[in-house]
């Protein structure tokens, strides 16, 4: 026993002391970050959670919840918030500009868009830290196809940063689960059905998939169309809760977050906690295991083939993941994939880390790839103008077609964050948009000045927030939705 004791002694001492010693030295770091505010602290009880799900429940009761829970969100946040003018950009304060209600619609809510002919319906699954508004766009051509459209509000969003800390990837996936059942209860039997899902919202949408190919009770899509799908992110996810051993300690509370700002967007938190990361994380290795899950059990026929629109470059996931841990294995040929390829004539090319080539030489060579790849990138490297480059399923050549579209002046690059967002976007776009609009124009905003003087990172601000070439999203999604429903 004497030998045990020595032995798990020796272990603590070599192994785990050290690590301790890591997390407490982070946890006293974690107290220099900025302060936190009431939407960092408060804690909504009305938020829907898995346990509340069962198959009578119903998207009604889904709203009867989300209902509640901004009353809430009334009560214990912006009824809370001193109304000062250093909150003159904080959307929790009921004077700001960037207050969500102060806008025609609080779109950080879920919506429906219901066309006067229904031809076809699609539940949109927005990204981690955003809300419904980001896939509006996108659910604007929808509606114009003929499709009803559910933008679902994903638990632990629209409301506070706060309730990011505690939410589970069990109750997003619950929450998808009501939408799909009421977006095929809205539309006949022989109409198709999409799921959109953008960012953490992909992977959603993947998992829901794949969980009806093993499930004949949930309504299995006809299509699927992804944005920036977050189907691999960085392994620091797996030790994000560590936190744990310390931010429960009033004194250690920072501990839960990884970043805390200023909340001047409003439809998008701008902190992040570690929780959240931490919930992406797995959700992505859950969907990782269980593709080759329905593989070996010869199922992945059964799922539905997959629009996926991507980034060349992006800081949040892991490109080769959408490569080759869903299209290779997918094997679907009615799927393609979109890259859009980094500007190879900006003026700042030389200033670049990388010229990001290595992956699409890559693709090139390959002529094993079961599904086609379309690469939007410049007619040449001396010229603005785009062509898309398209390669059918298996094959070795790539074929042209111009797009009659430009690289804007300035631009180096399209970023996670930008490729559902048209330049029109009234709060994301380039800001050359007319008429009035609540809040800043986030799109837009081009800090000039000392460096280290602004609260928010400069990286924050300059991150491109729109797609140049939505026009050709636009075009894209209108073909497939009116081949399918005509």
């Amino acid at each position: 026993m004497k030998r045990v004791l020595k032995v798990l002694v020796k272990v603590f001492l070599i192994i785990l002391l050290p690590v301790f010693t890591i997390i407490l030295v982070r946890a006293f770091d974690a107290r220099r970050m900025p302060a936190l505010g009431v939407w960092h602290r408060a804690s909504l009880d009305a938020e829907f959670k898995a346990g509340d799900y069962h198959e009578n429940f119903t998207f009604q009761d889904y709203l009867r919840i989300e209902e509640r829970l901004f009353k809430e969100l009334g009560e214990e946040v912006y009824q809370k918030v001193e109304q000062t003018g250093a909150l003159k950009f904080n959307r929790y304060s009921f004077r700001s500009p960037s207050n969500p209600q102060s806008f025609s619609r609080n779109w950080n809510r879920s919506y429906e868009f219901i066309p006067s002919k229904i031809r076809g319906g699609a539940l949109f699954l927005h990204g981690l830290t955003d809300s419904p508004y980001s896939l509006r766009g996108v659910a604007e051509i929808f509606k114009q196809q003929g499709f009803y459209v559910l933008g679902l509000r994903i638990p632990g969003h629209g409301t506070i940063p706060a309730a990011l800390t505690s939410v589970t990837w069990a109750d997003w996936l619950a929450a998808t689960k009501v939408g799909a059942a009421h977006v095929r209860k809205q539309i006949d039997k022989h109409s198709p059905f999409y799921v959109v899902g953008y960012s953490n919202g992909g992977a959603l949408a993947v998992k829901y998939t794949l969980d009806a190919a093993q499930n004949s009770n949930l309504p299995m899509p006809q299509r699927l169309v992804l944005f920036s799908p977050a189907i691999g992110v960085s392994r620091l996810g797996a030790v994000a809760d560590w936190h744990k051993i310390l931010s429960f300690i009033p004194y250690f509370e920072k501990f839960k977050w990884t970043s805390i700002q200023p909340e001047y967007d409003p439809f998008k938190y701008n902190s992040f906690s570690k929780n959240a990361g931490d919930q992406i994380y797995h959700l992505t290795r859950k969907v990782q295991r269980q593709i080759d899950e329905v593989k070996r059990a010869g199922q992945i026929y059964k799922l539905p083939p997959i629009l996926t629109f991507q980034s060349l470059v992006d800081s949040t996931v892991l490109i080769p993941a959408i490569i080759e841990k869903l299209h290779n294995k997918i094997e679907n040929p009615n799927s393609e994939l979109v890259i859009f390829d980094v500007n190879r004539h900006a003026p700042l090319k030389d200033f670049l880390a990388s010229d990001h080539s290595k992956l699409l030489m890559q693709l090139e060579k390959r002529t094993d790839l079961p599904y086609k790849i379309t690469v939007v990138t410049n007619a040449s490297p001396d010229s603005l103008a785009i062509i898309a480059k398209t390669k059918m399923p298996r094959s070795k050549m790539f074929n042209n077609a111009s797009l009659d579209l430009n690289w804007p002046r300035g631009l180096y690059s399209l970023s996670h964050v930008a490729i559902p967002v048209a330049p029109e976007d009234p709060v994301y776009g380039s800001g050359k948009q007319e008429g009035p609009i609540s809040g800043l124009r986030l799109g837009s905003i081009e800090p000039r000045g000392e460096r280290n003087i602004l609260r928010v990172s400069v990286s924050q601000l300059m991150r491109l927030r729109y797609n140049p070439f939505f026009d050709y999203v636009k075009q894209r999604l209108t073909g497939v939705l009116s081949a399918e429903t005509d």
